[in-house]
């Protein structure tokens, strides 16, 4: 490779289009003629324009021929001077990506204890080589790879590999790169290297969960690995760790059950888990020295050694990983994956960057890279390539993992047409595959109809919406601590608390409703973004004595369960968790973070209601309609003074046990007399008190009081 002192700098920003940098140091940035030459070329190149920059005239340039992309070009000017031809702006051009794109599903590694096969994407290098290590010391050998079709670079290795840690080395622009493989299924200690392993000695016995057939059908709790075990009282032996959650018939101090055992007493469908994939934040080799939520994405296709009993052996996160879903499989509860590919957590430093440098992350009108994502770049998932890579990952972890489910981490800033192609892909796997998302409309240089984003939720069937309108109309404004919603008395949300407690489809007078069925709404107050309830709680009212914020709580989570839609539990809410007024843990110690069994053993009583809750939500599917035509016609608003809320539920032919149920909500701080809707022997469900699938007593008449900040449900 032939050393070059770069007097300019040239780019190709298009397929015959050269961009042409002459700094005003440099013959004050005057040249009459430049050349492109490389191997069998010599020609002169067209100047179009000039555009005098701040430091640099910029001459726009054709080529009447098309530079052949990954062979080496000089540009030359009238002064002698030359530069290497660089890889500009072409990289992001629709041309270059049908170009390039390859349909194949062999990247990365092919492993046989005979032979392995090697495959990386790297259109725009000149060469790249494959740094292999032995397994058993720390020499290593460069090998180097066959450029082929579309780009892609191939090595075939005659030998047993299994446990060789590997990189790629990859020259572009005159620059060598080391990059670990995108596609890497194993890693050493802390990602540094790849790590060829044999998928035979990955594999658990797999354990299927039940049936699950629609998507309103699941209640969602969602969790840290971390966090489930790492209070001291939690139960667990191995605290923090895959198989520390994964553990059964955990007690707590006061010999109460804690842990998976715990969520499965709850009544829950569903376990999301905060981001496991390999992340940055935590060192995996002293993981109690650092804490993390994982939105630090760095390796998409390996688990993260921090909740691994050894991180050190490439295999041990894999097992320990399948072993926590096979064990949540085991208690008949279904495993939803957050997943992060909207961005990485260094550009600069990211395999995608470092191989092919400009093309997987977005670029505002300036050439800089975006930032809707708020942490410095944006995954441009509409190019071909990196639409390809999100959802070979995804069909990776369905299969070789079975998850049941998919949390898109700021899903908005992804595209329409990538989402539809993941929801295709998951059906074409399995039809009950959860997927749910964030679709805030994030500032990102992306057409506002292409954002899979909740205002494109008509393009988007089958992928359901964190409903922030629900949120807030509930509890009060996220980005205002002081707002309070309808739940904590604020009778201004009253009309807004009807509509999401109708899966925000759009009743009564209201026709359009912000989505086009209760299934893409994902109703919720409380994730591990944000303050907990009970911090904004406190937060809003000092003063106010706790067992009238107690009640404001279960009030604001029975919301959650009684909506239509799908509904989303944070873990401990339940229980009235607290992040010590911390609304940002996302690096916060363990004693922030850490499920609190100790206060979960002290609230118990709230524990018990919101399971009754949860059970009268399993049993009737009136509260489950997964048709906005059903709610429509099904669930009927009462007329009462505000600030309260009834309605009835009846006239489905699946009702089954009931006829007809009616919930009334009083957010008020006072008693309220309301009227049923027939004077006859109502069974009562739910009271300010109780809450079961089956009545616990019985009221006879027309009139019921309901008590401060309460909800009441009876059926006929």
């Amino acid at each position: 490779m032939i050393a070059i002192e770069r007097k300019f700098n040239a780019y190709l920003d298009q397929l015959n289009t050269i961009a042409i940098l002459l700094p005003y140091s440099y013959f004050e940035g005057t040249s009459g003629a430049f050349k492109i030459k490389g191997e069998g070329v010599d020609l002169p190149l067209a100047i179009e324009d000039k555009v005098f920059l701040e430091h640099a005239v910029k001459y726009i340039c054709k080529s009447s021929i098309e530079p052949e992309i990954g062979q080496s070009y000089l540009i030359t000017d009238e002064h002698g001077g030359k530069t290497d031809l660089q890889i500009g702006a072409v990289i992001r051009t629709e041309e270059f990506d049908q170009m390039f794109f390859y349909g194949g599903n062999d990247l990365g590694v092919t492993y046989t204890p005979e032979r392995s096969t090697v495959k990386l994407w790297a259109p725009t290098a000149s060469k790249v080589k494959l740094k292999l290590f032995n397994k058993e010391d720390s020499d290593h050998e460069l090998l180097s790879m066959e450029r082929m079709d579309k780009g892609i670079w191939s090595i075939e290795v005659d030998r047993r590999l299994e446990l060789y840690r590997y990189s790629f080395l990859v020259c572009i622009n005159l620059e060598w790169r080391e990059a670990v493989d995108p596609y890497a299924f194993a890693l050493t200690a802390n990602g540094e290297y790849g790590v060829i392993i044999d998928p035979d000695n990955t594999q658990v016995p797999k354990v299927y969960p039940p049936a699950f057939e629609r998507p309103v059908d699941a209640i969602i709790y969602e969790t840290h690995v971390r966090d489930l075990t790492m209070h001291p009282n939690s139960g667990a032996v191995r605290k923090g760790t895959y198989l520390g959650a994964a553990e059964q018939g955990t007690m707590s101090a006061n010999g109460i059950v804690t842990g998976l055992s715990y969520i499965k007493s709850l009544g829950v469908t569903h376990i999301e888990l905060l981001p496991f994939h390999d992340f940055e934040g935590v060192d995996e080799l002293d993981r109690l020295s650092s804490y993390n939520w994982g939105y630090n994405p760095v390796h998409y296709n390996a688990p993260d050694g921090s909740y691994a009993t050894n991180p050190e052996d490439p295999y041990n996160r894999i097992i320990e990983l399948k072993q926590l879903i096979s064990s949540i499989h085991g208690m008949g509860l279904r495993v939803i994956m957050d997943v992060v590919y909207n961005h990485v957590f260094i550009r600069e430093d990211s395999p995608f960057e470092k191989i092919v440098p400009g093309y997987f992350f977005r670029h505002n009108q300036y050439g800089l890279p975006s930032n809707g994502t708020g942490v410095g770049n944006d995954i441009a998932s509409e190019r071909l390539m990196a639409r390809k890579f999100i959802i070979d990952s995804i069909v990776y972890w369905l299969k070789e993992y079975h998850i049941d489910g998919l949390r898109f981490d700021l899903m908005g800033i992804l595209d329409v047409e990538t989402m539809a192609a993941v929801r295709e892909a998951a059906d074409a796997i399995h039809s009950d595959i959860l997927i749910i998302g964030e679709g805030w409309d994030l500032n990102t240089p992306l057409p506002p109809e292409r954002k899979a984003n909740i205002a494109n939720q008509a393009k988007l069937p089958g992928i359901g919406q964190f409903n922030d309108w629900f949120r807030d109309s509930i509890k009060g404004s996220t980005f205002n601590i002081y707002d309070r919603g309808y739940a904590l008395g604020n009778e201004r949300y009253l009309e807004a608390a009807k509509q999401v407690l109708a899966g925000s489809v759009g009743v009564g007078k209201r026709k359009n409703g912000l989505f086009m069925q209760p299934a893409q709404s994902v109703n919720y107050i409380e994730s591990h973004d944000n303050h907990t309830l009970w911090d904004k709680l406190k937060i809003c009212d000092p003063d106010l004595d706790d067992s009238m914020l107690k009640k404001r709580h279960r009030l604001s989570t029975s919301i959650v369960l009684i909506a239509q839609g799908i509904p989303f539990l944070h873990s401990g809410q339940e229980f009235f968790r607290t992040k010590k007024g911390i609304g940002n843990s996302y690096r916060s110690p363990d004693e922030v973070n850490w499920l609190d069994w100790d206060l979960r053993d002290e609230n118990l009583e709230n524990v018990e209601y919101i399971k009754g809750i949860i059970s009268i939500r399993k049993t009737n599917v009136v509260f489950r309609l997964s048709e906005a035509e059903q709610i429509r016609q099904h669930m009927t608003f009462l007329s009462l003074p505000s600030p309260l809320i009834g309605f009835s539920l009846a006239g489905i032919r699946e009702m089954g046990r009931w006829e007809k149920i009616l919930v009334f909500i009083n957010p008020s701080p006072v008693q309220q007399l309301v009227e049923f809707t027939e004077n006859t022997k109502w069974s009562v469900l739910a009271d300010h008190e109780k809450a079961s699938a089956d009545p616990f007593r019985h009221i006879e008449g027309s009139r019921v009081l309901l008590e401060p900040c309460s909800i009441f449900i009876a059926a006929i």
